[in-house]
């Protein structure tokens, strides 16, 4: 596919990574010639110094024949005019990142009036993904597929926890749960598990279910299931606003700490049930005296990564509470992991993900379509959502006559609005919404769940 990525900044450059890797054919367009040269020399891409916005630097990038523009530079307004000129002078699909929160209240309008294919705003979704975890604070992620239906819990096997040294099988045979373990994180090594797989202590392990069952899954393995009902935000930027709206709406108590003084008076109108607190987040004795102690959650949102782990750490040397840090810059991916710090947040890789399943979408078949597309343990696997929309080799046959690839599972069904966990009896139907967790990359259609 031929897509114009205008903005090469943090969300840029992981979705020319992202992009590259999926095979398409990627064109950068960004006005700081040194960035052009710094994903030129990584990737293989064509680069151009310019103005996104501008129709002959558009017309050089080859957007008569692109079939997809994202515009995802600093400047809301930059990426909106960015894919009007494109919608005029190629006709192609377009994608905006827009993050005002005026803006966000009129999203509806801007893309239906613009003939947009999507709006993408990374603080709105990654205060949802965030607000998900506080619902249900012992998992470290959860995603949701089938319109809410189905979700796939990410949580840690603690000391003390009965899944120690259960086979995969157990869950079913001694729990009567029926949840679908799909993944399995152990150190450095990624498992698609049979139902011999032994789990122990310290794995970190994905679950398939509808909401209702992982509720019974966890309190049967001795885990709480309430959702918080306070949290303290370190931090009163975007992502914290829309937190907090979440929240509130949630029933939960907000606290928020923010330094500026300007941006306290705003956030106080604008949040007229949160308490908001003007002071540095970073202030260890501020914090005790807000009752850091005493929170259920905690969210460090400020600007710098390195403040966002080291508050998080803090509160868990004095706290229970449940720990979620935001990370935007810092690569250092093994490292954060060994802090053991509840939940991380990558607003950058949540929003190259949502617009790298847009694509994968773009790139089907017409016999089925990616409804969802979740990158998961660290990138290592996917989990898909397909809607099978016709006859194929996969529809009709029993799940253990299907040559199915390695490292492959399908995990769900949902037939006529029912969840079910398939067994090897059971059968892909047409207008069937199948869920696939996978470390093969890739799959763009429902028969590619099959070894070619």
């Amino acid at each position: 596919m031929q897509i114009i990525i205008v903005g090469a900044g943090k969300v840029g450059s992981t979705l020319v990574e992202q992009l590259v890797q999926e095979g398409d054919n990627v064109t950068v367009i960004d006005n700081r010639s040194e960035k052009i040269h710094e994903i030129t020399e990584s990737y293989d891409v064509m680069g151009i110094v310019g103005n996104g916005a501008s129709y002959s630097i558009q017309m050089e990038a080859g957007v008569e024949s692109a079939e997809l523009l994202i515009a995802v530079t600093g400047s809301d307004e930059l990426n909106l005019l960015c894919c009007l000129i494109a919608k005029k002078a190629g006709n192609c699909q377009t994608i905006a990142r827009v993050r005002n929160p005026v803006y966000n209240k009129e999203i509806g309008f801007i893309k239906e009036e613009l003939g947009m294919s999507m709006i993408i705003n990374p603080e709105f979704a990654a205060a949802m993904e965030i607000a998900r975890i506080l619902r249900f604070p012992s998992a470290i992620k959860i995603d949701t597929f089938a319109k809410g239906r189905v979700e796939l819990l990410k949580f840690k096997i603690r000391p003390g926890l009965k899944l120690h040294n259960y086979m995969v099988s157990d869950i079913h045979n001694k729990l009567h749960s029926d949840v679908l373990v799909c993944a399995v994180e152990r150190g450095e090594e990624v498992f698609i598990p049979g139902g011999d797989f032994i789990l122990q202590e310290q794995d970190t392990v994905s679950i398939i279910a509808p909401p209702k069952v992982s509720s019974d899954f966890f309190r049967k393995i001795g885990v709480e299931t309430h959702q918080v009902k306070d949290a303290m935000i370190a931090g009163g930027g975007k992502i914290a606003y829309y937190l907090a709206m979440q929240l509130i709406y949630m029933g939960i108590d907000v606290r928020i700490i923010e330094m500026d003084k300007a941006r306290c008076e705003e956030l106080s109108e604008l949040l007229p049930k949160a308490i908001v607190i003007q002071g540095d987040a970073t202030d260890q004795d501020l914090l005790l005296e807000e009752g850091l102690k005493r929170a259920e959650a905690f969210v460090a949102l400020t600007n710098f990564d390195e403040e966002n782990l080291l508050l998080a750490l803090f509160a868990k040397s004095v706290s229970n509470a449940k720990l979620v840090a935001k990370v935007n810059r810092i690569n250092f991916k093994d490292v954060i992991n060994q802090l053991d710090i509840d939940s991380i947040i990558y607003p950058k890789y949540i929003t190259s993900n949502n617009i790298l399943r847009y694509v994968r979408a773009m790139e089907n078949s017409i016999g089925s379509n990616v409804e969802t597309l979740y990158k998961i343990l660290d990138n290592r696997a996917e989990a898909l959502e397909f809607r099978v929309q016709e006859e194929s080799p996969v529809t009709g046959i029993t799940l253990e006559e299907l040559d199915l690839k390695k490292n492959l599972l399908v995990c769900s069904i949902s037939r006529a609005g029912k969840v079910f966990i398939p067994g090897g009896r059971d059968t892909i139907q047409v207008g069937d919404s199948v869920i696939v967790v996978t470390t093969n990359a890739g799959l763009h259609d429902i028969r590619d769940i099959l070894r070619s």
